[in-house]
């Protein structure tokens, strides 16, 4: 349970905020316009930034501003809003330490089949969200999920993030969705990182926001019960994933079509 509800059931969930900490002011903006608008509509929501984005295009990337500093960030996001908090974890040795204000522990596409990373956010109690990896079919996500239910943790979310289709593309294959969740296992759909041109500008990634509506209402169409949005007041000033982060202004009339689709496709 967080906050009263439970991912996957009755309620449109929403998993958002901004890629990588920037500020906290920046994160309070974007927390408390998205707390009234799902509120307004009736939706389930759960804050997301990261406090290191470790894998960066070049080693001048912007990554956040660290483990210390980021984690405080969301622990204030957290009180101050009374929110559930989701971030990403990149070493071992971080799931301890997120899990001191994370209701969900997130582990990158590009780190899914990492043992110890995936034991280690299981051993934190916590639900553990498991990104899809780009170079993954649907069907190899049950061995991943495995890993942590084995470990004693069977709150599990898997993400479905797009799969690589030739360079610097991403194609979502909506079938995928079905297939993890006839697996037992809650599926969010990722709307942002679905458009992401990996690597695309050369030292960072490049996007196509213009289709998220498309591919979030397509998701939602499809069964996914959970989206994930990356969203900032200003994306063409962030300092990384702009491209294919959502307006913070923007998103109202959005979440309102989706749920209005969520509530046909389930009846509710």
């Amino acid at each position: 349970m967080l906050n009263n509800f439970e991912i996957g059931k009755d309620k449109l969930t929403i998993l958002a905020g901004p890629c990588a900490i920037e500020s906290k002011e920046i994160c309070f903006e974007v927390c408390e316009k998205l707390i009234e608008i799902t509120n307004k509509l009736g939706i389930n929501y759960v804050f997301k930034a990261s406090f290191d984005k470790a894998n960066r295009s070049s080693l001048t990337s912007y990554r956040g501003l660290g483990v210390e500093k980021g984690i405080e960030i969301l622990g204030e996001v957290k009180e101050k809003y009374n929110v559930p908090v989701v971030t990403d974890i990149h070493e071992p040795y971080q799931a301890e330490l997120a899990a001191k204000v994370a209701d969900i522990i997130q582990i990158p596409a590009f780190l899914c089949r990492q043992t110890d990373l995936l034991v280690s956010a299981a051993k934190t109690g916590k639900i553990v969200n498991i990104k899809k990896g780009q170079f993954l079919s649907p069907y190899q996500m049950k061995s991943i999920a495995k890993k942590v239910s084995d470990s004693g943790n069977d709150k599990i979310l898997i993400t479905e993030r797009g799969s690589s289709f030739g360079y610097h593309n991403l194609v979502s294959d909506m079938r995928g969705i079905k297939i993890m969740q006839d697996m037992g296992y809650n599926v969010v759909f990722d709307a942002t990182h679905s458009v992401q041109i990996p690597g695309g500008k050369g030292e960072s990634s490049g996007g196509e926001r213009q289709f998220v509506p498309l591919l979030a209402k397509a998701a939602v169409a499809s069964g996914a019960k959970t989206l994930f949005f990356e969203i900032h007041p200003n994306p063409s000033c962030a300092k990384c994933d702009g491209d294919n982060m959502l307006p913070l202004n923007e998103v109202e009339e959005l979440f309102d079509m989706l749920n209005k689709i969520f509530k046909v496709v389930n009846q509710c």
